[in-house]
């Protein structure tokens, strides 16, 4: 499985972004998935997390409310609609499948060990 990001880039505080993550493969629909970000001198967070059918999602309490996973799986593409973006959301942010079958949790799906493929990440700067 290979992932792809794009929709990165620069925004003023306040404003919206969406970043896409497309993945090839035909089991796509099958993989849980998640999105990850990265600031310089960080450790890699979880941002939020979508279940294999779309019907679950989680989120980390500093985007809740602001931000919105989705996907579509004819497009084989998860999407993280961003919005009220904040300077200290200025990240490299990351895709990534699970394809494991353990369940769907919070703690499996915040940690980065869970995910067993990545994407090469797109840079988000919001400035101030």
């Amino acid at each position: 499985v290979q992932l792809v990001e794009s929709g990165g880039g620069l925004v003023q505080a306040g404003g919206s972004l969406r970043v896409s993550c497309v993945a090839s493969g035909r089991t796509f629909s099958s993989y849980t998935m998640g999105w990850f970000r990265q600031a310089p001198g960080n450790e890699r967070e979880f941002v939020a997390a979508i279940s294999w059918s779309g019907g679950s999602t989680y989120y980390a309490d500093s985007v809740k409310g602001r931000f919105t996973i989705s996907r579509d799986g004819a497009k084989n593409t998860v999407y993280l609609q961003m919005n009220s973006l904040k300077p200290d959301d200025t990240a490299v942010y990351y895709c990534a499948a699970d394809r494991g079958n353990l369940g769907f949790s919070y703690h499996r799906q915040s940690t980065p060990r869970t995910y067993d493929y990545w994407g090469q990440g797109t840079q988000v700067t919001v400035s101030s």
